[in-house]
């Protein structure tokens, strides 16, 4: 086959099935997920949305959008706060407590207790001010 004889809109054809394709099957997994995601319904209803979207996979699909859209969009949110949530405790117990003035205020303590002497003190010291 040469690229004379597959014109430019049979590509631009081909690509746009493609792109169709793709994202029929994202929008297939999104809904199978979203299927096992759920914690209001039951295993039996889970099988027969599974079996309803195989056996008859486009109109499974949009009966699916169509009847728990909603619930979908409030799912989806609530995991996206949840996931921001783990993010900021996490930020929050590995980030820095507090700049130089927390590592002067810990290097003074330790200067009291005896662990460190004046001289490491000062170099704990001008480091955190640097």
């Amino acid at each position: 086959m040469v690229a004379a004889d597959y014109p430019f809109l049979d590509l631009l054809w081909t690509l746009l099935i493609f792109f169709l394709w793709v994202a029929w099957l994202m929008l297939l997994f999104y809904v199978l997920a979203d299927v096992f995601r759920r914690h209001d319904a039951g295993g039996g209803k889970k099988t027969l949305w599974v079996i309803f979207v195989i056996v008859a996979p486009f109109l499974g699909v949009l009966v699916y959008v169509f009847v728990n859209g909603q619930g979908m969009a409030e799912r989806n949110v609530r995991q996206a706060q949840a996931q921001q949530e783990q993010f900021d405790d996490y930020v929050r117990a590995t980030a820095g407590s507090g700049g130089a003035a927390a590592e002067i205020e810990k290097a003074k303590a330790l200067l009291d207790s005896g662990a460190i002497t004046q001289a490491e003190f000062d170099t704990i010291k001008a480091k955190a001010l640097s």
